[in-house]
């Protein structure tokens, strides 16, 4: 078995590609280990002094760091995904997918403006932010204004706040006028 690894945008965080699927149906954003109790891999993950957060894509995984340097961390996370694909192991035994963030806000008035926003983000800013290994999520809309839930290497990376400025609310505004600002949540 080969795994890729892949930088991101976020010094923090680093994408493993381990060549098959790792999480089918939505992504998984771990930011504890008490968070990660239905996932065996991520527990591993989280033993490794350092490691801060766990995201689970369609065919990644992105690692978050807090101490450490990635030279020294880098080999016991390639050897833990390992292990765990040669295993057989299930990445996730119970797939709760994107728990807590269903509950979206905004006017049922705005509706075909929210479906707008939602198939924006499904078709053109969510796969680009999942190359580098995180992702976004719709949280509400109101008064113009675009909730996001940032996730993965999205989550405290230093360029977050211009891909949301400058890409996303751009893109989104071009689309909608209705749309003023594009704000995390």
């Amino acid at each position: 078995m080969f795994i890729q690894t892949e930088a991101t945008p976020n010094p923090a965080t680093l994408k493993f590609i381990p060549g098959r699927p790792v999480l089918e149906g939505g992504t998984l954003d771990l930011r504890a280990p008490e968070e990660a109790a239905s996932s065996p891999l991520a527990l591993r993950l989280f033993q490794i002094e350092g490691i801060s957060g766990v995201f689970y894509g369609s065919d990644f995984i992105a690692v978050t760091k807090d101490d450490g340097e990635w030279q020294h961390l880098k080999p016991a996370i390639l050897g833990i995904i390992m292990e765990h694909f040669v295993s057989g192991q299930p990445v996730v035994e119970q797939a709760d997918g994107d728990e807590g963030l269903s509950d979206e806000d905004f006017d049922e008035a705005d509706g075909e403006i929210v479906d707008t926003i939602k198939d924006l983000l499904e078709t053109r800013v969510r796969p680009a932010v999942a190359q580098d290994g995180g992702d976004i999520a719709f949280q509400g809309y109101r008064d113009g204004i675009v909730f996001l839930h940032m996730r993965g290497a999205c989550a405290g990376c230093p360029s977050s706040t211009m891909t949301l400025k400058h890409g996303i609310e751009n893109l989104l505004r071009h689309f909608v006028p209705e749309i003023t600002e594009v704000r995390p949540v």
